[in-house]
């Protein structure tokens, strides 16, 4: 095992680089210096488990954009919508344990969802983006995003938007916060302490969805949203599109404020507000890619992880005009708009601006990264993609 602790140089400065990895994996660690030399990185972290047993385990950069701060082995960011798959893989479990059928109509659960024609609307489009409630069309009052009830209320009067399982549409907050009530009705848990008792603390993952504490907020580092990025865009630039309707609830702010602040960071917004680091999602990510299995703890059988990634659709969803190979409740490997990698079997999900986790089962890789200077692009991005080529050319 080769272990870090030192600088290299990347654009005139020192930058400086730790962790650990097995010496198979050096590419790995060649492409994580490259991405500080010829792409807008500050601060990030990259993570492999490999049938089970970490191989890589680096961190380096800055935590904050002045870089006064060393990104430390137990910094948290926010990992935006990496926070749906973690969310997913936690939703299934309760599938794989009968307690939720995906075929069954949301109101089996919540029955007040069975509203304006809502009635039959089934579990999986929720899980797939497809039940048509990719915002809340009577729209709330600026940082109604912080209000679980209203929201959850909203979309339980709300008529779907066109007739479900027709259409897919990025449901960007809101799928969040249908899949929390129902785990709330069924568990009487919210979904940020079910991801910490069922996939957090069983695996010693460093990952928390909401309810941060001081001390945990204490290593987060800064987020630096790239406003060029489509979807921070059109919150402030387009007017009656779906993208800015879907941001209508969030504060009346800019984004790195709201994106650095207390309340985002202690709010449950399952869909987007998980924090937590590369080691921590390669770990849960995993489990799933050895069948639901790791260190001895059992979050999945495998029967249910193979019903959960067997494709629900492929088509170009209506929010980001982006093609999706959907699963329940995860993203299937969907080259032009999230790599995972060269095997098509692999699932996951990306956040906006880089981040990344990703379970490939046929090579047993639990992978991730994370980042707190985001980039602009539709994708996960170059500096994923040259760490996954770098990973699976050293196999």
């Amino acid at each position: 095992m080769i272990k870090l602790n030192e600088t290299f140089e990347s654009r005139g400065r020192a930058t400086p680089l730790n962790g650990m990895l097995e010496p198979q994996f050096e590419p790995v660690l060649a492409a994580f210096q490259e991405n500080y030399r010829m792409e807008d990185e500050v601060g990030s972290a990259v993570s492999v488990v490999v049938d089970g047993r970490t191989v890589v385990d680096i961190w380096g950069g800055w935590r904050d954009g002045a870089r006064e701060r060393e990104w430390q082995r137990d910094t948290l960011v926010c990992m935006m919508s990496v926070s749906k798959g973690i969310t997913g893989l936690a939703f299934n479990i309760l599938v794989d344990r009968g307690l939720v059928d995906v075929n069954a109509p949301v109101a089996r659960y919540w029955p007040e969802f069975a509203q304006n024609g809502k009635e039959s609307l089934p579990v999986r489009f929720i899980l797939d983006h497809r039940a048509g409630l990719p915002y809340i069309a009577d729209p709330l009052w600026p940082g109604a995003i912080y209000d679980h009830k209203a929201q959850c209320d909203a979309l339980a009067r709300q008529a779907p938007l066109w007739e479900p399982g027709t259409v897919a549409a990025y449901h960007i907050h809101t799928q969040g916060f249908l899949l929390g009530e129902i785990v709330r009705r069924v568990t009487g848990k919210t979904v940020g302490q079910f991801i910490r008792d069922e996939l957090a603390r069983p695996l010693h993952a460093d990952f928390h969805l909401g309810n941060m504490s001081a001390r945990d907020q204490a290593r987060v580092a800064e987020v630096m949203p790239n406003m060029e990025a489509r979807l921070f865009a059109a919150k402030e630039v387009e007017k009656d599109t779906l993208r800015s309707k879907a941001f209508v609830q969030n504060p009346a702010e800019p984004w790195p404020v709201t994106l650095n602040s207390r309340i985002w960071r202690e709010a449950e917004i399952a869909s987007g507000n998980g924090h937590g680091n590369a080691r921590a999602v390669a770990r849960i990510y995993g489990a799933f890619a050895r069948g639901g299995e790791l260190d001895g703890v059992r979050l999945s059988s495998p029967a249910s992880i193979a019903a959960m990634i067997t494709e629900q659709h492929n088509i170009t969803e209506l929010m980001q005009d982006r093609p999706y190979h959907q699963g329940l409740g995860i993203l299937l490997n969907t080259p032009e708009a999230v790599y995972m990698g060269p095997n098509p079997r692999a699932f996951g999900h990306h956040g906006i601006g880089g981040s990344l986790g990703f379970a490939d089962p046929d090579a047993r890789i639990g992978f991730s990264y994370a980042c707190n200077k985001m980039h602009a692009v539709g994708t996960n991005g170059p500096r994923a993609a040259r760490l996954i080529n770098a990973l699976y050319g050293a196999l």
